[in-house]
């Protein structure tokens, strides 16, 4: 049994690749009992998706062991008549069923919500899907790429002479999973005083476009269109990635008092008095003059010295790191971000995966079981919980 805010709640994940894993992983770090119901054979696609062919042979592609630990695995074909009756029996038992298939194809299987609703009342269903359950575009096949392009989140990524570009990693899938992870937890309290589950629609869309924040606000509000700024901050000035001596770094000296503290840092105290550089608005105007000023400053040593030096005068400054130096950060180590498992079916490997950075309590919160093999967990699932009264896990709530 998991420990943690969710502890008791017991998940149905019939979830593929990314946006919806993500979810489940999310609710089982803070508790939950995730059970993953996969199709027999072969699975999650994400068990074939990975940079080494031979795991991806195995069913254990990189990319379903970054986000499965911990979770419980059971074959089951929702289109055969068994198949059908055993997830009946889940459901009772259930509390979370979590989905991203297209819309209508729960529903066709003969498991839409008013269905499972009558089967388990308390239920909390939640379907993850590119553009929410209805809408002119809601039947649309989507991947990660098709919601970048389309929440216009690559037209604000690279350069002007680059953009429009796609994000370095599943952006969108990343916060769709986040925003129902947020909508399931949020059910679950509320059920609480309710008494009854309820039907959660979570747009990969829409939560993309809700988290892009100011690039939407801005054009809203005072109808300016966002435009790709590269490694610079719209919104203030010295702000972005900068070369040093060797390596990139990244400032953001936002505030009048942060760039005063900057200009004195690198030797060049006749930019605050400079009269294209008096205040932020000024600054910004002239962002590409004074951006040239202070890679001249920041010339005279390397980025990480640049680092301690301005991190402990107050200016926000950091490197710009790559994905292998990232991990070796000993701010990661020391909050225990990374936690260690043993390897599905290769015993003398160590299989390393990422916490979600947060902590309960002053523990960070971390999965601790490795991720499980197709099927791993048939005999005890079907077993042991489905001899369970039905009113077993209905009766447990979030407190």
């Amino acid at each position: 049994m998991n420990s943690g805010p969710l502890s008791g709640i017991r998940v149905l994940d019939l979830t593929n690749v990314l946006a919806g894993p993500y979810c489940s992983y999310q609710l089982l770090l803070f508790g939950a009992d995730v059970i993953k119901v996969e199709m027999p054979k072969n699975g999650d696609l994400a068990r074939q998706l990975g940079a080494d062919p031979q795991l991806n042979s195995e069913r254990l592609g990189a990319s379903f062991l970054a986000q499965n630990a911990g979770k419980k695995s059971i074959e089951l074909d929702l289109k055969d008549s068994s198949g059908k009756d055993e997830f009946r029996q889940l459901v009772k038992h259930a509390d979370v069923v979590i989905e991203n298939f297209r819309p209508g194809v729960m529903q066709r299987l003969g498991f839409g919500w008013e269905t499972l609703h009558q089967l388990n009342s308390k239920l909390i269903y939640c379907a993850i899907s590119g553009f929410g359950q209805n809408g002119p575009m809601s039947n649309r096949p989507a991947y990660d790429q098709i919601i970048q392009g389309l929440a216009g989140i690559m037209s604000v990524t690279g350069t002007e002479e680059l953009a429009p570009l796609r994000a370095g990693f599943p952006v969108c899938d990343t916060i769709g999973g986040l925003g129902a992870a947020m909508a399931i937890s949020a059910a679950l309290a509320g059920r609480v005083n309710s008494g009854q589950g309820c039907f959660l629609d979570v747009s990969m869309l829409e939560t993309s476009v809700s988290a892009m924040g100011w690039a939407v606000s801005n054009y809203l509000i005072t109808g300016q269109p966002p435009s790709p700024m590269g490694n610079d901050n719209a919104t203030a000035a010295p702000s972005g990635a900068f070369p040093t001596a060797s390596g990139l770094l990244n400032i953001a000296a936002n505030k009048q008092e942060q760039f005063e503290i900057l200009s004195n840092a690198i030797g060049m105290p006749e930019l605050i008095n400079d009269a294209r550089f008096k205040n932020s608005e000024m600054r910004k105007i002239n962002r590409e003059t004074i951006n040239q000023e202070v890679a001249k400053g920041l010339s005279r040593k390397p980025a990480a010295e640049w680092e301690e030096i301005l991190s402990s005068l107050g200016v926000p400054a950091a490197r710009v790191l790559s994905v292998p130096e990232m991990v070796q950060l000993e701010q990661l180590k020391y909050r225990r971000f990374f936690t260690e498992l043993p390897f599905p079916n290769h015993p003398e490997t160590t299989l390393k995966i990422s916490g979600n950075g947060i902590w309960i309590d002053g523990h960070p919160l971390a999965a601790t079981s490795p991720p499980p093999t197709l099927g791993q967990h048939n005999k005890e699932i079907f077993e042991s919980l489905l001899a369970e009264p039905a009113t077993g896990c209905q009766q447990k709530e979030v407190r």
